[in-house]
């Protein structure tokens, strides 16, 4: 593998492994052997369902604005904010009006993630 196929782009479309993850959300995936990021796109006002996981998750919101529900709270978060989801811990995100998009990174990569499809596939 050329060391050239190892660098990616937030804004290229043409990269990772699509899965369309809900009505008005959709991610790029990308997988390592230990982590796998998860660059996710989410329609204004629209929401995922809560799932949970196994793996550790990690979030950034990258642009817009957005509400994390994870562990029961609700918690408002803007661009630069970035967050933990431990293993097993029920969590989804709601975007506000202008839509947002999230960096999500799993660590062990998701199984379920390496290959294109639809939904969580998660509990």
């Amino acid at each position: 593998m050329s060391q050239a196929e190892e660098f990616h782009n937030l804004d290229d479309p043409k990269g990772g492994i699509l899965r369309e993850l809900a009505p008005g959300l959709s991610t790029r995936i990308f997988s390592g052997e230990h982590a796998m990021l998860s660059i996710v796109s989410i329609a204004p006002g629209a929401q995922g369902e809560l799932h949970h996981h196994p793996e550790e998750q990690w979030g950034v919101l990258l642009e817009g604005s957005a509400v994390r529900i994870q562990g029961g709270e609700e918690i408002a978060v803007r661009k630069g904010d970035f967050w933990r989801t431990p293993g097993g811990v029920p969590h989804t995100m709601r975007a506000g009006p202008e839509g947002a998009r999230v960096l999500d990174i799993f660590s062990p990569p998701r199984p379920q993630y390496r290959v294109a499809g639809k939904g969580f596939a998660a509990g």
